[in-house]
C-alpha cells in the first residue's frame, strides 16, 4: 500500500504573517505613532542586531521575542512578561486577518489531493496563548499538532520530528516539512524529511516548492 504524503508546517511565519510584516497593524492597535517599531528581522537583518544574534545562535528565538515583548510594553508604560500579552494586544480580535493567503491556497490544494496535514511548532501555545487555537477554524483540517510548549522537546531535536512521524504513522520520507528557521529545516532534513526553508519575504515561492515536493506542482 502506498503511503500518502504529509505536509508538516511550522506555525508562526509559515501560516501567519510575521510581526515584522504587520508593524502598521500593531502600531494602530497599540496607539503608537507610525514608524515607532523599527525592528524588521529577516526583512532588514543589518538593521536588527538582536535578530543577527538569534540567527548566530547567541540567543534563542524565545529570547529574541521576549526582548521585543518587554520593550514594546515599556513604550506603553506597561510591564509585559509573556508573549500572549503582546499578541492579544497587537493582533486584536481578528487573528484570521494575519493568516497568509498563500497558506490558504496551498491548504485547499493539499486537502483536495488527499495529503495528510500536521503542524510542528516550538511555541504555538506559549506564544499565542492556550485559547488561540479555538479561534482558527482551519486547524480542524490538521490531523496532528505537535507543540513544544507542552512537550518540552524543541526543533531541531530529532525527537520533535519523530513525534510527527509516530503520530501520523508515516515514514519521514513521506513528509514535506516547512519552517522559516534554517536550523529547524536542517533538523527536518537530518530526520529524513524533504525540508523547505520558508522565505518569509517570498511566501508564494516557498509554498510552490513545498507543493512541488508533494507532487502537486
Amino acid at each position: 500500500m502506498t503511503t500518502r504524503k504529509a505536509l508538516v508546517l511550522d506555525f508562526g511565519g509559515v501560516i501567519t504573517r510575521t510581526l515584522f510584516e504587520t508593524h502598521d497593524l500593531t502600531e494602530r492597535a497599540l496607539g503608537l505613532p507610525p514608524g515607532t517599531l523599527t525592528w524588521r528581522g529577516p526583512f532588514d537583518p543589518a538593521g536588527d542586531p538582536l535578530w543577527q544574534a538569534m540567527q548566530a545562535g547567541r540567543i534563542s528565538e524565545r529570547d529574541y521575542w521576549m526582548e521585543r515583548v518587554v520593550e514594546t510594553g515599556a513604550r506603553l508604560g506597561e510591564t509585559w512578561t509573556t508573549f500572549p500579552e503582546f499578541i492579544a494586544r497587537a493582533r486584536g480580535d481578528d487573528p484570521l486577518a494575519v493568516i497568509r493567503p498563500e497558506f490558504t491556497a496551498a491548504l485547499a490544494r493539499v486537502r483536495a489531493a488527499g495529503c495528510r496535514l500536521a503542524i510542528l511548532s516550538n511555541e504555538l501555545d506559549l506564544f499565542y496563548g492556550a485559547g488561540f487555537r479555538a479561534r482558527l477554524p482551519f486547524l480542524a483540517a490538521f490531523e496532528l499538532v505537535v507543540d513544544g510548549s507542552g512537550t518540552g522537546i524543541l526543533k531541531p531535536d530529532p525527537r520533535a520530528y519523530a513525534r510527527v512521524t509516530d503520530g501520523l504513522g508515516v515514514p519521514a520520507a513521506a513528509c514535506v516539512f516547512v519552517d522559516d528557521q534554517a536550523r529547524n529545516v536542517r533538523g527536518g532534513g537530518a530526520a529524513g524529511m524533504a525540508a523547505v526553508h520558508f522565505d518569509v519575504t517570498e511566501p508564494g515561492r516557498s509554498y510552490a516548492r513545498a507543493l512541488a515536493l508533494l507532487g502537486l506542482d
